[in-house]
């Protein structure tokens, strides 16, 4: 594999973390499109030069990669006003664009723009009508039982 080939899975893999960073900012979340990004952009390096130069150990470099964005989620979930816990949706994000940069960085491209507009729609789901509508019904059918 040549040089520009792993140049331009990082690259996929950045811009893949930056949609998913966007739609994190966008909702008012502290770690956005950069930070996203960034991850995205080490665990698809990292990846991609495990996989071409060292196969026989790569998925020790995936590990430590998995391993590391653990404690980078951690540092994003924090209690907020009455012991309310913030911020694990972004953890958990995170997480997941770690997840696409190692798919992204194995080569796997189909999967990782799959795992990307997965990831985006379950970030939205909350924010698409039908499903909050659906969301209302389901609400409104507890409530009724509760009553009787």
């Amino acid at each position: 594999m040549t040089e520009f080939m792993l140049v331009a899975r990082v690259v996929l893999g950045a811009l893949l973390g930056y949609i998913i960073g966007w739609e994190r900012e966008y909702r008012g979340s502290a770690a956005g499109d950069r930070t996203f990004s960034l991850v995205a952009l080490g665990a698809t390096a990292f990846t991609a030069l495990g996989v071409e130069n060292f196969p026989a150990t790569a998925e020790k470099l995936i590990a430590g990669v998995v391993t590391g964005v653990g404690f980078l989620g951690a540092g994003l979930i924090l209690k907020g006003n009455g012991g309310q816990v913030v911020g694990l949706t972004t953890a958990a994000s995170l997480w997941a664009v770690a997840a696409l940069g190692v798919v992204a960085g194995a080569g796997e491209y189909v999967m990782a723009l799959c795992l990307t507009a997965l990831v985006v729609l379950i970030l939205e789901s909350h924010n698409l009508p039908v499903l909050r509508r659906a969301a209302r019904a389901g609400n409104h059918d507890q409530r009724a039982n509760l009553e009787e």
